[in-house]
């Protein structure tokens, strides 16, 4: 484990941890006012970002600088935030590295967040966007981490069921997924979380269930339609799943892990001493871990992999 990663931990435990272990916190989480959801000045200059509406939310179609929009591969990320924070300037900086080194058009919806919204209005405005980009025939990838990484299991789930169910649908284009500790299991019931929050510098259970009531809307937390680890995973593409030991997503990555593996493709990367979301974290392990990441991405879209930064 590096020292830039036990600073961050240790930064986290600091300024993060005790307000998701407060049953409280997360009333006010979701009390707290929202954030700009649009990408940084510092983004702006590297890359050509375009924005249009679909089912009433912003799609920001980001590609590499004189890159035609809507002629490329399709990566779509889905930031995380617990299903209330806005994306923020470390998932844009990542959506930008994957439009400038691998020459792909990244779309990132901007879906509603809790609790002015909530989880079935996210699933439908994704399964949207993935439609369309079956409908123009261009091969499409899913990224997200956190919630985005739960959300985005969920939209590959619904669109593998879409293109099954009967013999006039569409195929998919859906090409692979990559998942940053995905949150795919609202309940967190996983008995194994136990111990791993003990050591997670950053996230608690206490918070985080009443986010994910609120989420929910009503549904139960251990609906398929809201936590995909209960769902079938037959049919997914190749899967890439990225989590570290302190993270107390790793339990149900675990699992995940697991099913993919009686069913079809996955890579499972965990990684030891290593926080929530390392990957778009200033960590060398989150710098090794992206520099994979492309690979995996530009491997399974069939476009030039980039070279190595590590």
């Amino acid at each position: 484990m590096s020292w830039q990663m036990t600073a961050v931990g240790a930064l986290m435990r600091v300024t993060r941890k005790r307000s998701f272990a407060d049953p409280e916190g997360g009333a006010a989480l979701l009390a707290r006012p929202k954030g700009s959801p649009l990408p940084p000045p510092a983004v702006t200059r590297r890359v050509d970002v375009a924005t249009e509406v679909v089912d009433g939310f912003d799609v920001c179609s980001v590609v590499r600088r004189g890159t035609p929009h809507g002629r490329r591969p399709v990566v779509v990320y889905l930031h995380g935030g617990a299903y209330v924070n806005e994306i923020v300037k470390q998932h844009w900086q990542l959506v930008a590295r994957i439009a400038e080194e691998l020459d792909v058009e990244v779309q990132v919806p901007i879906y509603g967040l809790a609790p002015q919204h909530d989880a079935a209005e996210a699933r439908a405005f994704v399964a949207t966007v993935l439609q369309r980009l079956v409908a123009e025939g261009r091969a499409a990838y899913l990224m997200g981490d956190s919630a985005g990484g739960g959300l985005a299991l969920i939209a590959a789930q619904d669109e593998v069921e879409r293109a099954t169910a009967s013999a006039s649908a569409p195929p998919t284009t859906l090409r692979g997924l990559t998942l940053i500790a995905p949150w795919l299991d609202l309940s967190m019931a996983n008995p194994a979380v136990d111990a791993v929050e003990r050591t997670d510098p950053w996230l608690a259970r206490a918070a985080l269930r009443e986010v994910a009531r609120v989420w929910a809307a009503g549904t139960p937390l251990d609906d398929p339609g809201v936590s995909p680890l209960f769902r079938s995973t037959e049919g997914l593409p190749r899967v890439e799943l990225w989590v570290g030991t302190r993270d107390v997503t790793q339990p149900d990555c675990r699992l995940l892990a697991q099913h993919l593996a009686g069913t079809g493709e996955v890579g499972y990367h965990e990684v030891e001493g290593a926080i929530h979301v390392f990957p778009i974290l200033p960590v060398p392990e989150g710098r090794r871990a992206v520099t994979e990441i492309l690979g995996h991405v530009a491997r399974d879209l069939g476009v030039a992999a980039p070279a190595d930064r590590s």
